[in-house]
Parts: C-alpha cells; structure tokens; sequence
C-alpha cells in the first residue's frame, strides 16, 4: 500500500499528503528525530521558532489530525522493540514503528498483539492516537493494550505515564489525539502466538441485521460488509485457536487471486468503471458479494486480522450502540436509493467491548462501528453527509482519524470526560505547542 510523502530539500520542505489524499500541507520544516532526546530537541526547536509540532506516522488517517504546517516531525527513524518482557508479555515499541513490522518483531518473540485492525500500515503512536480498534465484543480497540507511555512534552520532559506514574494522566495519555506531547514510545500488553480461524462467507443481509447484537458474540471476531444495491451480507467469523493448531493457510497462487487480482487489481478496475459508467455499479457489487469474499484458512493471528488494500477511498466512521446497527444500515440503505447514488464501495461493520478510555468511541458502552466509504474517483461529500446525519441520529461517535463535520461544542455531550480531557490538555499544552486546524476544531483553540 502507498503511503504518505515527506521529502526535505536544501530550501525547505515540499508538500506533503495523506494517503486519501483529502489532507495536504508544507511544513515549515520537517525533521527526523531517531531518539526520544531528538524529539524534545526539536520540540525546543520549534518553540524557540514559534512554530507549532506534528508528528506524522504512516499519513493514513483521512482527516487533517496529522497536519504539520509548522514543524512536521517525521517519526520513521524512530522504530523497532526497545524492550521485551516474554514471562509477562510487555513489550515497548519506538513510536514511529509500523504495526506490520511490530507484528512481525513479535511473532519472532514468540508473542502478538491481542486485537487488531484490518489495516496494519500505520505507525503503532498514530494507530493508538486516532482510536484504531478492531473487531470482537471481548476486545477493545489498540489504546486499551497500552500498560504504558512515554511522551515528550511542551516543556522538554520526557515523562512516564501509566496507572501507577503520573496516573491521573493515564485516561488521556492512551488516547491524546497528539494533543497532549509526542508519544516516543508505548508498552503494550502482548499475549502468545496464536492462530485465527477465519471463515467468510456471504449470508442474507436481513438475517444479519435482524440478530446483530446476539450474532457479534458468538465468535472471538465477527464482522461483516455490506454491498449497496445488493440483500446480502459479506460475513466474517475469526475464532481463536492455539499457536500450535494446524494452519491452513492461503497457498501463493490463491493468495495472489484473492488478494491482489479480486481484492486489490480487479477491484480497482470495477471500481474505475462503476465511476465511469454509474448504471453498472448494482451489478458489479453483486457480483463481488457473491465471489469475492468466500473462504475458510487458518494462520498466525496477524496474518489473518490484517490485509493489504491498494485500492483508495474515503472513509467516514462512527460507533454507534449495538442495537443501532440494523436501523442505521436500512436507512442508509432508503437514501441511497433514494438520492440514485451508485456507491461501489462496501459498508463495513464491526463490534468491540466497553472501555475506560475518555475519547475512545467505546467510553463507557459496547459498540458497533459502521464505516462508510467511496472510491476515490467519486464525488463523497453527499453520500457521507447523508451517512453522518444517520448516526449522529443513533447517538455515534465519529473515529477521530476518519472523516466527519463535528466541532468541540457538539462532541462534549458525547463523551462524558471530555472536558477531563481538555484540562489535561491545558496542564500539559497551555500554549498550544502540538495543536493544528484539526485539533483546534474538535477540541476548541
């Protein structure tokens, strides 16, 4: 998968954009720090300058929560396992470290992450600051297997927080949006090596809506996709199973068919002629629920959460209570059809449990997500207008790295530690060292 630009030149920067590319920005400068005292150098630096401080991951979040028009903090250099515990299970990862790499760093310690998302590119610091989750009503999203972090502040420290160290940071240190400092590095609370069982395969829709909240606890991960225009759901079961249960996993030959010809090559290509020629798209997305997405194989947990995905969109996301979700999807549903709108991408649906996390979309209930997408090529802002209006109607969150319309005013009644939040981000950011446009909306300036 392609991910964000950055590029320094004698001069200056040059223009940087995020993946989606919704998002697009010259920094000031940009800078590369590969240690945690690199990083509060250039913190120092950017005060000293006026100039406000982003970091950046993998640019794959869709909203400007990442913009840099000051200093733009390039964290790659800034990766790999600092530490490992393996009687325990704690493991520290540099911020900048992809969790496609932090994966496979553990997989070779014998060790994986609890839960993942379905795309694993991002930076784990990004990943944890933007609310990425998974699936699975037993598991919360990434921020919740935090034990500890390390953040660079405004005022040159490098501080510690965890639930027995600067605890009263803690709720809003596992998920700061990049409000608070520059996470340098995270422990996380890793389990042993085990196996997912995937089985995925189309059923009716209706059947799948009609008993959501009872059906997204009858596997360890469920989730499921829905095709505009089409009756049936995209179904996916993972039950886990341990390290040494037979694997069965994907051969080379299929593996290429499904993941890059029908997931990524053809898909590409149906979705350029559904942006062209819109009266194909009902047929086109029957065709995919019915062939795309039919499989049973069994591999290394990581192997199976995550998948590669070339093809580009945008995104809106929201959680939304659990029995929300059919209401939610037949409305949408009504508007499509009644707007003509030709949407070739799927609806995703997942669940995830309750946590303690003051900005996380899952503060205090269980949840389901319900992420909307369009291709690239298509115009989104009415299909995800229409999308937002629904679920802000069912009482949703939006993810923070997804797109959305919402302002500080009308998230605090959302999130009952919200102004929490805000004062923490007042005690450690009073001038505003780390905010940008993003932030300023959904937090207030």
């Amino acid at each position: 998968m392609s991910t964000a630009r950055t590029s320094t030149a004698a001069t200056g920067s040059r223009a940087w954009q995020n993946w989606a590319r919704t998002e697009q920005v010259t920094p000031a400068r940009v800078e590369r720090p590969s240690t945690p005292d690199e990083v509060v150098a250039a913190i120092a630096r950017a005060r000293a300058d006026g100039l406000a401080v982003k970091p950046i991951g993998a640019g794959h979040s869709f909203t400007g929560i990442a913009v840099a028009p000051g200093v733009q903090l390039d964290l790659t250099g800034l990766a790999g396992v600092t530490a490992v515990d393996a009687s325990t299970g704690l493991v520290t990862l540099a911020a900048g470290t992809r969790l496609h790499a932090a994966s496979a760093l553990l997989h070779e310690h014998g060790l994986a992450f609890e839960n993942l998302g379905d795309i694993d590119v991002q930076s784990i610091s990004g990943a944890v600051s933007t609310g990425t989750h998974g699936t699975g009503r037993a598991f919360g999203g990434l921020a919740t297997q935090l034990r500890s972090v390390t953040l660079a502040t405004a005022d040159g420290r490098l501080l510690s927080i965890s639930p027995t160290e600067n605890a009263e940071l803690w709720p809003a240190a596992r998920l700061g949006l990049g409000a608070l400092g520059v996470l340098v590095d995270l422990t996380v609370q890793t389990v042993p090596t085990f196996v997912l069982a995937a089985d995925e395969h189309p059923e009716p829709l209706d059947d799948v809506l009609d008993d959501w909240p009872t059906r997204s606890a009858q596997s360890d991960h469920v989730e499921f996709y829905w095709f505009p225009h089409t009756r049936l759901a995209l179904t996916r079961n993972n039950t886990r199973l341990p390290a040494d249960a037979p694997r069965t996993p994907s051969g080379p030959v299929k593996k290429w068919f499904d993941d890059e010809l029908l997931g990524n090559g053809l898909y590409e290509v149906l979705c350029r002629l559904g942006s062209a020629l819109p009266s194909t798209v009902p047929g086109i997305n029957r065709l995919a629920s019915r062939v795309a997405f039919t499989r049973q194989a069994a591999d290394y947990s990581h192997r199976i959460f995550a998948t590669e995905r070339t093809v580009r969109f945008r995104e809106l996301e929201y959680s939304v209570p659990l029995d929300a979700v059919g209401p939610v999807l037949r409305e949408l549903d009504r508007v499509i059809e009644q707007n003509g709108w030709k949407v070739t991408f799927p609806v995703e649906v997942r669940a995830t449990a309750a946590d303690d996390v003051w900005l996380s979309t899952a503060y205090g209930r269980e949840s389901s997500y319900i992420a909307v997408h369009r291709y690239i090529r298509d115009d989104h802002t009415p299909y995800l207008a229409a999308a937002e209006a629904i679920l802000r109607a069912h009482d949703g969150r939006p993810h923070w790295g997804k797109l959305h319309s919402r302002a500080a005013d009308d998230l605090r009644p959302a999130y009952p530690r919200f102004d929490d939040f805000v004062a923490v981000r007042d005690r450690l950011d009073p001038d505003r060292v780390f905010t940008n446009p993003y932030l300023d909306r959904v937090l207030g300036a």
